[in-house]
């Protein structure tokens, strides 16, 4: 395996560190600061997108620094996944980053299953509309009445009457809803229930002003909404789509999941490992500028075991991210399992342990919104539930490794 970076890839590090340094770095505390003015409490549907979003999206876009997470040439750059690695943890080291780019989850995650499962009719319609960045997108999979953790409890419900699908059932945790530019979900939901258990459900486009579909509530996180994104919680009572927005066939969505979430987990990985470089500079810069008991901060108790600690962490998870990253472009997605669960387990603590790291460096200053630890520090918390929670990742790596052995 061979992770050392090809003349290309470090163009495009170069020219992503560069448009970061001078257009996104410079205005990054006004646009949370503002943002949250712009958005106060839950009420969603006054959500605004910041002023200068939209403008760095034009920017990104003219410096051919667009949909970089695309594995095509023409609709993408043609970056691999290993390519596109290193350019995700560069977005990461700001949170809003990747949306500037097109490169944000759940819309890249959506794109990848239209790119890879979607006929010519909903790549036109849907996909065309996410890759020029003029709309967002949802996926609607957990459930708030069942374990989700195990998929298969979705009670979520696709059923076929003459040319029309009619959806039913409940969807929480659904990231990016209260979006002002959210148009379309993609719903997984049991379609086959007479099938075995990972060939009963279904995928389905479905646009989110089709009648039926009720916003019930955005979930606050750790006491935050997320605006203008926003996590919600929204109820299907018989809504009618047309079949022909069904994603490849009745009983396909487990299939449609494993083409996506492999690179997705990278993309999520990577991004968290900037936010870590991101926080350990945060307190690399504060324990050297800080003196208490006099000497610096940086000097007192265990703290530089502490540094040293964090380095070998964030070392340690980039190298098994890029293992995985390598995996995914060489031997496929199902060859590379272990290696994206292990890093959905890995990657996440790291960054909640160096993020922890920082914030008490920082004292009370880490705890509120003049740096971006405490958002950091969510993020992590979050992603340790996100895309399934450590457990059953762990469970994955368990389950291959005894193989070998049965």
């Amino acid at each position: 395996m061979n992770f050392s970076h090809s003349e290309k890839t470090q163009d495009y590090i170069n020219r992503v560190r560069a448009f970061m340094q001078e257009h996104v770095y410079p205005v990054e505390e006004q646009i949370y600061s503002e943002t949250h003015q712009l958005n106060p409490g839950g009420d969603w549907k006054n959500w605004q997108i910041h002023p200068l979003i939209e403008p760095l999206k034009k920017k990104a876009q003219a410096a051919g620094l667009w949909n970089l997470f695309l594995p095509d040439a023409e609709l993408g750059q043609g970056l691999t996944t290993l390519e596109y690695a290193p350019l995700a943890e560069e977005m990461g080291r700001v949170l809003f980053a990747s949306e500037i780019f097109n490169c944000s989850a759940p819309d890249t995650g959506n794109m990848e299953v239209l790119y890879h499962f979607g006929n010519k009719a909903q790549q036109d319609k849907w996909l065309k509309p996410l890759l020029a960045g003029e709309i967002r997108s949802v996926f609607g999979m957990t459930e708030p009445d069942v374990a989700s953790s195990d998929a298969t409890n979705m009670q979520a419900t696709v059923e076929l009457d003459g040319d029309e699908l009619v959806l039913n059932g409940k969807k929480w945790w659904t990231t990016g809803l209260g979006h002002p530019n959210a148009k379309v979900a993609i719903f997984m939901a049991l379609s086959n229930p007479e099938n075995d258990k990972h060939n009963q459900h279904s995928q389905v486009i479905v646009p989110l002003d089709t009648p039926g579909i009720e916003i019930k509530r955005m979930l606050q996180a750790f006491g935050d909404y997320d605006a203008p994104f926003g996590h919600g919680e929204m109820h299907f009572t018989n809504v009618r789509v047309p079949k022909e927005n069904l994603l490849v066939g009745m009983g396909k969505g487990f299939a449609i999941a494993q083409g996506r979430l492999g690179p997705g987990r990278i993309h999520h990985c990577m991004r968290s490992i900037g936010g870590a470089e991101k926080a350990l500079e945060l307190a690399l810069e504060r324990g050297m500028s800080r003196t208490a008991f006099g000497k610096p901060l940086m000097m007192l108790g265990g703290n530089r075991e502490r540094i040293a600690e964090a380095r070998i962490a964030i070392n340690q998870a980039r190298l098994l991210t890029l293992e995985a990253a390598w995996k995914i472009d060489n031997l496929g997605v199902k060859n590379a399992m272990v290696d994206i669960s292990a890093i959905k387990v890995a990657v996440p603590k790291m960054l909640e342990d160096v993020v922890d790291l920082a914030i008490q460096i920082h004292g009370g200053a880490g705890m509120c919104n003049d740096f971006p630890l405490a958002r950091f520090a969510a993020g992590a918390r979050a992603l340790r539930l996100a895309d399934g929670p450590d457990e059953v990742h762990k469970g994955m790596v368990a389950r291959l490794e005894l193989k070998k052995y049965q």
